[in-house]
């Protein structure tokens, strides 16, 4: 009977790790925490396009897809391709994952607050999408 129920315990632990990996090998919390949209606005919400933090390819350095209308808030930063996070919490975005276009600074509340270049002063919020 000991016997019988410790197979059904290490049936059900298998089980579990297969369903939290999905059944592929791949952790399904990785999957989720891999991508974020965020919505970038400029000066106060005078416009705002989308940002989306892609997978992570080296410790602090993921990939970057920026909408082409951000254009409109910060010329340059649709040329923007890394996400680039400081153990200090900054953020930047560059083309190269080493020159900074825009720095972030972690924000009062939820989000970032942009400080170089110091004008325009933008905000980067996640969880929101604004059709861009």
């Amino acid at each position: 009977m000991k016997s019988l129920s410790a197979l059904i315990a290490i049936a059900a632990l298998f089980g579990g790790v297969q369903l939290f990996h999905n059944g592929n090998g791949q952790s399904v919390a990785e999957e989720v925490t891999r991508s974020s949209t965020y919505r970038l606005v400029a000066n106060g919400d005078e416009g705002a396009c989308a940002v989306s933090r892609g997978a992570e390819i080296s410790d602090g350095l993921s990939l970057l897809t920026v909408a082409p209308t951000c254009r409109r808030l910060i010329p340059g930063i649709e040329r923007a391709k890394f996400w680039r996070e400081q153990n200090d919490g900054t953020v930047a975005f560059s083309a190269n994952g080493v020159d900074p276009i825009v720095t972030f600074a972690v924000a009062d509340g939820d989000g970032y607050e942009s400080y170089a270049p110091a004008t325009p002063l933008l905000s980067l919020a996640g969880g929101r999408r604004t059709g861009d």
